[in-house]
């Protein structure tokens, strides 16, 4: 993908010609205002041509859901996305209306679509998609570039190689043969904004296919081991007897690994249908970010029979010990009762403290120091099930967080509007005198590459003026830094990509105008949760660029008295090229990142719950088979009722307050 100021058709065409190209397709790309009669605030639409001959295009195919392809001759006829038509209400045969080079143009919708490259929708900058706000619109190619002035010239390049092409080299030859008409800097697929946060989304879904598992798998082989130890130790006589009679070790524990396969069968068929039932809840939840023309969930067989091996794998490991315990005693032995356990006193009792302790509870302790193994196993998983209840809590405290720190003292201002071209500072001082404004920053940002050793990242590179109020510095403390007169700030996420640290120099290739390529230091680093990001002075990123007082966007504080005056008077400018009202960005975050969110919470919370009682009830249900005849024993010699119960809860109740500040380290 290649973007660009503009260059002749003809340009595209040796293209064609490189070595492991398999298609060029030259297109016009626009972001324009859109004015919708149920919206106050400017929507923004992304316009892109559509082949002269009125056909689909030949790369980033568009999916029609409903309606037609705009006739070659039809000069305001669209496509829209199919989010945005469906937030707004909009269907083939309504109309909206774009600036265009500022004109207000009528579109006439005659289709709703969906492509590839947008299945993640949202405006260059923002990291949630805005449905309400933002769409891709489709527009055949003469009517767009007559309207923008671009006809027989493009503006933007996709190429499609060929298998096993090496990508780095045709990358820059773009670079190069485009570099006169202004180019931006050509990409691969895998930094395409869609094709980036598909990628990223399943990555964290990689991981969490290792982690949950892990953690739920662990717990099971620890139930399985405490569950057969005991049925183990009640059957010791039956074993031996067995053994005996001439059945072998072999046989003998192949009968309780066979016990064991059939609970894994058993908890993988349960385990497949729940899996299916909240795979089918994960993708409906994808939807909310990622338009597909169809999305469901699809239980592969590959993948069952993996959650069946690897649930039986636990299973065995499970077990191991405990069939190792039942073949290797010698049937004259095991025909004995099992030896008693070693009673002595705790190690409280042995360093003075019995006088803090019950009857009752010093029992429990005994018990707990009798049998090291099960009481460590059953903190541990009680400590992985307080974890994850931790877990919840916590992504609710980061949201909120994330919310004050990005959008209340980082972005303190209401808008902000990027212009269509870089201006003078008269553009800076009409948005200045629009309707209730109060204040207004300037802005001065250019796509450029940062490069620091062998790692290097497109971004944009913005200049803000220096003790900037309405969008705001901040370190890791909160404190605001002061833009230094040179050298570069970044973001704490860029400098961990890049490997850079404070006083290393990193070289800057703009690429716009004059494109000069800069060394300049590192000065400080930010807190963004934004994404990655680089700043610098205004006047110094200027001067960099050899040019005068220009600005391409400003911050914006309204007066809320004066929005909807202020709103329309947006929507009639023909320099804004797109607006981003803070508080829509803020209610979208909520409504998306929010809904997904609480759903998360129940079901990392459910889980948890299930783990916590599994274990809990897996050890009390233990300890009152092992210990029956020595309950029922102090009940005969006046031990009341609640003393008696005291010797389990207390046990159970010691182990859960042993796990608790584990598990909340682990959470």
């Amino acid at each position: 993908f290649a973007t660009l100021k503009r260059a002749p058709l003809s340009e595209a065409e040796p293209f064609k010609k490189l070595p492991g190209v398999a298609a060029v397709e030259p297109r016009v790309v626009l972001d324009v205002t859109l004015d919708l009669p149920g919206l106050t605030e400017p929507a923004t639409g992304h316009l892109i041509s559509l082949p002269e001959d009125g056909g689909q295009p030949k790369l980033n195919r568009v999916f029609l859901r409903t309606g037609r392809f705009p006739r070659p001759d039809e000069r305001r006829a669209v496509i829209v996305g199919e989010s945005f038509a469906t937030e707004n209400h909009l269907s083939p045969g309504d109309s909206l209306v774009a600036v265009i080079n500022g004109r207000r143009e009528t579109l006439q919708i005659v289709g709703i679509g969906l492509s590839p490259e947008f299945v993640f929708e949202a405006r260059a900058g923002e990291t949630l998609p805005d449905h309400k706000r933002f769409s891709v619109i489709w527009m055949p190619y003469r009517a767009l570039a007559v309207a923008y002035n671009m006809d027989g010239a493009f503006n933007d390049l996709c190429l499609d190689l060929a298998p096993g092409a090496n990508p780095a080299p045709i990358v820059s030859e773009i670079d190069r043969r485009l570099a006169r008409y202004g180019a931006g800097g050509a990409i691969t697929r895998e930094d395409q904004a869609s094709a980036q946060r598909l990628d990223d989304e399943l990555r964290v879904l990689h991981s969490l296919a290792l982690a949950y598992p892990l953690v739920f798998l662990s717990v099971a082989a620890f139930m399985v081991n405490a569950v057969l130890s005991r049925i183990v130790r009640l059957q010791r006589e039956q074993i031996a007897q067995m053994k005996a009679l001439g059945y072998s070790s072999k046989q003998v524990g192949g009968h309780y690994l066979k016990f064991v396969l059939v609970i894994g069968v058993l908890g993988t068929i349960i385990g497949s249908f729940a899996g299916r039932w909240l795979g089918g809840g994960l993708v409906n939840l994808y939807t909310e970010f990622f338009r597909f023309p169809h999305l469901e969930f699809q239980l592969d067989t590959r993948a069952l029979g993996i959650a069946l091996f690897i649930s039986l794998g636990a299973s065995a490991v499970g077990v191991t010990t405990v069939v190792w315990q039942a073949v290797k005693l010698p049937p004259a032995e095991a025909m004995r009762p099992e030896p008693p356990a070693d009673f002595k006193p705790s190690v409280f009792e042995r360093i003075g403290l019995t006088h803090f302790f019950s009857p009752a509870y010093r029992m429990a302790l005994r018990n707990i120091e009798r049998r090291p193994w099960q009481a460590l196993f059953t903190a541990a998983g009680l400590a992985l099930a307080t974890g994850l209840m931790v877990l919840p809590g916590a992504m609710n405290d980061s949201i909120d967080h994330l919310l004050t720190f990005q959008w209340n003292r980082v972005a303190r201002q209401d808008v902000t509007v990027f212009l269509t071209e870089p201006s003078s500072l008269k553009g800076l001082h009409d948005l200045e005198h629009l309707p209730g404004v109060t204040r207004a920053e300037p802005i001065r940002s250019v796509p450029a590459r940062l490069v620091y050793g062998h790692h290097q990242r497109k971004l944009a590179v913005t200049g803000l003026s220096r003790g900037s109020h309405l969008n705001r510095l901040l370190d890791e403390n909160s404190k605001p830094i002061v833009m230094p007169r040179e050298g570069l700030v970044m973001s704490e996420k860029l400098a961990e990509v890049i490997g850079a640290r404070i006083g290393d120099e990193v070289r800057v290739e703009v690429l716009d105008g004059r494109r000069p390529v800069l060394t300049v230091p590192i000065r400080g680093l930010v807190t963004d949760f934004a994404g990655v990001a680089a700043y610098m002075d205004i006047d110094a990123l200027r001067r960099a660029l050899k040019e005068g007082e220009t600005v391409n966007g400003a911050h914006l504080a309204v007066d809320q008295k004066h929005w909807d005056r202020f709103m329309r008077e947006v929507k009639d400018t023909p320099r804004a090229a797109f607006v981003m009202v803070k508080k829509d960005q803020l209610a979208a975050f909520r409504e998306t990142t929010g809904k997904s969110m609480g759903i998360l919470r129940k079901l990392y919370f459910t889980l948890a719950v299930i783990v916590a009682f599994g274990v809990v009830y897996n050890s009390a249900r233990i300890a009152l088979s092992e210990r029956s005849r020595e309950l029922a024993t102090l009940r005969v010699v006046g031990f009341r009722m609640p003393e008696v119960r005291g010797v389990l809860v207390g046990e159970l109740a010691t182990l859960v307050l042993l796990a608790l500040p584990a598990g909340l380290l682990f959470g």
